[in-house]
Formats: C-alpha cells, sequence, structure tokens
C-alpha cells in the first residue's frame, strides 16, 4: 500500500507540473505509475556507434531460458521521442513473461529515408545476437511499433534488403505487431513528415504496403477506429488485406475507446481497461509457432 501511494503522489505531482508549466509529459505520468518489481533492466546499450543508437533490456524477474523476445519501437513521425518515455511498454511486456528491447534510433534532421530503418535492423541484428544473454530466445523474436514506429517494423518485416544488409532475414522474424501504423500514405499531407521522405519526391519504395509479399512473416495489426492522425481503413485495414491476399497470416482489429495516441498508453496498468491491446500481444506472441 505505501508503494502504491507513493506512486500516485508522484502522479499528482507530475499531473500539477504538466497543468502550470507544462513541464511533465503524459508518459512521464503512466510511467510514474509503472511498477518495477517485474523486471530487471539493463540500460543504455549499444548497438551502433552513434549516440541514438542504444537499446534497454527488460528481463521477466521471474524469467525462464528462452522467453519470447518484442523488440519495440516508439512513433514521433520521425522526428522525436526517447525510450526512457515508454518504461511502462517493457514493463507491460515482461510482467507477461516477455523479454522487451525498447530501442532509440536517429531522427530527423538528422537522418531521414532509410537511416532510421537502417538502425532498426542493427537493433533487431544486435538482440538475435545477444538476447540469449538475457534469456531470451532468439528463434522467438517479434517486432512492435506503435505509430511512426509500427511503419519502422513493417518495414523490416516486408522488405527483406533491410535485414539482409545485417545478416539477417525476415524469416527470422516470428511475427510483428503494429499499433497505429501509417502503411500507405503517399502523397505526404504532414508538413512535419514531408522532409523525412524528400518529398515532393517521396519514393514509392518507401511505403510498408509496397512490400507485401507471400513470405512475409505473421501479422497482428491493431488500430483505433476514430484515429485522426493516421487513417485505419486505409493503413491498416488496407494492408491486412492486401497481406491476406497474398496468404500471409494476419489479424486486424479495431477499438472504440481509444485514440491514436491512447491505444499505444492502453499496455498501461492504469489505461488496460480502455482496450486489451496487452492481452491480444500475448496471445499472438504465445500463439504464434515457433520457427
Amino acid at each position: 500500500m505505501a508503494s502504491t501511494a507513493r506512486q500516485l503522489f508522484k502522479v499528482l505531482i507530475c499531473g500539477l507540473l504538466l497543468a502550470v508549466t507544462s513541464a511533465c509529459s503524459p508518459l512521464k505520468m503512466l510511467n510514474a505509475l509503472t511498477p518495477d518489481g517485474t523486471f530487471d533492466k539493463t540500460e543504455g546499450i549499444a548497438y551502433g556507434s552513434d549516440a541514438r543508437q542504444k537499446l534497454d533490456v527488460y528481463v521477466p524477474r521471474h524469467a525462464v531460458e528462452n522467453a519470447p523476445v518484442v523488440v519495440f519501437f516508439y512513433g514521433g513521425s520521425w522526428n522525436s521521442g526517447s525510450r526512457s518515455d515508454y518504461s511502462f511498454v517493457g514493463e507491460a511486456l515482461a510482467s507477461r513473461g516477455i523479454v522487451a528491447v525498447l530501442a532509440d534510433y536517429r531522427l530527423y534532421p538528422q537522418v531521414r529515408y532509410p537511416s532510421f530503418l537502417e538502425d532498426g535492423a542493427k537493433a533487431v541484428a544486435w538482440t538475435h545476437e545477444h538476447i540469449r544473454q538475457f534469456s531470451g530466445d532468439p528463434k522467438r523474436l517479434y517486432l512492435m511499433g506503435h505509430s511512426s514506429g509500427a511503419y519502422n517494423v513493417a518495414m523490416l518485416a516486408l522488405e527483406p534488403q533491410l535485414l539482409g544488409a545485417v545478416g539477417m532475414s525476415p524469416s527470422d522474424l516470428s511475427g510483428w505487431i503494429g499499433l497505429a501504423g501509417p502503411y500507405d500514405f503517399l502523397p505526404i499531407k504532414n508538413p512535419e513528415v514531408r522532409p523525412v521522405f524528400f518529398w515532393p519526391d517521396s519514393p514509392p519504395q518507401s511505403q510498408p504496403i509496397n512490400h507485401v509479399s507471400r513470405g512475409a512473416p505473421p501479422a497482428l495489426l491493431m488500430a483505433s477506429r476514430d484515429d485522426d492522425v493516421v487513417n485505419p481503413t486505409r493503413n491498416t485495414g488496407g494492408l491486412a488485406s492486401k497481406l491476406r491476399a497474398a496468404g500471409v497470416p494476419v489479424q486486424d482489429l479495431y477499438y472504440s475507446r481509444t485514440s491514436h495516441a491512447t491505444l499505444v498508453a492502453t499496455l498501461s496498468r492504469p489505461m488496460r481497461g480502455l482496450a486489451p491491446v496487452l492481452d491480444e500481444v500475448t496471445s499472438f506472441v504465445n500463439a504464434t509457432p515457433t520457427q
């Protein structure tokens, strides 16, 4: 009870700061309510030489050997974000017996497409090579992302050259999970995103929907029905239809009580009642056959 009271106190203080100074983000508020007794965390592991090429590993406190592994990439329009803001995602996955890897990647204006995808491939390759040291099974490797992070994992799962450049293949993945992902968004309307993809000359090969093939890994796609940032019908629905037509196992789910932002927030303990996202992720990871 004392620990819960301390967490609530932190959130109240954080909320006050947010209201008065805008100094505390909603993500930090969620993290303040996230318990730390379900996992052991190793922070700041370098998977490349750049300061942004680092990751954290969350291992279930009572992990069994050869646990499933999920590499998570956050959103932020490819120009913002930090793995430290998503501790609640690492805790959520670890609480279900999953080894979670949360990776940073280079952002615009430091880089443009496809450099952040190359970072993602390097993070996945590091995980594939080293995750046994953290009780994870490289043969039970999944990718997961939200918003632009979902785009990243879609490209890594569907475009073989990206993982091929680091000695891997999409066939090394047991599956991938996309939350509110943009998979088919040309022409680009968001002015903040346009320079990331060289607008008005954005290459068609930058779109995940153009890389669907019969051999792609199984997918779990989730979206909010009233998402006003990424159109769920065109993106989630369109990609799911194309994957099915290619014979790829895919499930697409849509929720009415969430928004673009709160879909990923449902992984946190305070907001899980909005949608069963964590339950669906857990079922997908546990049900997908190992390689």
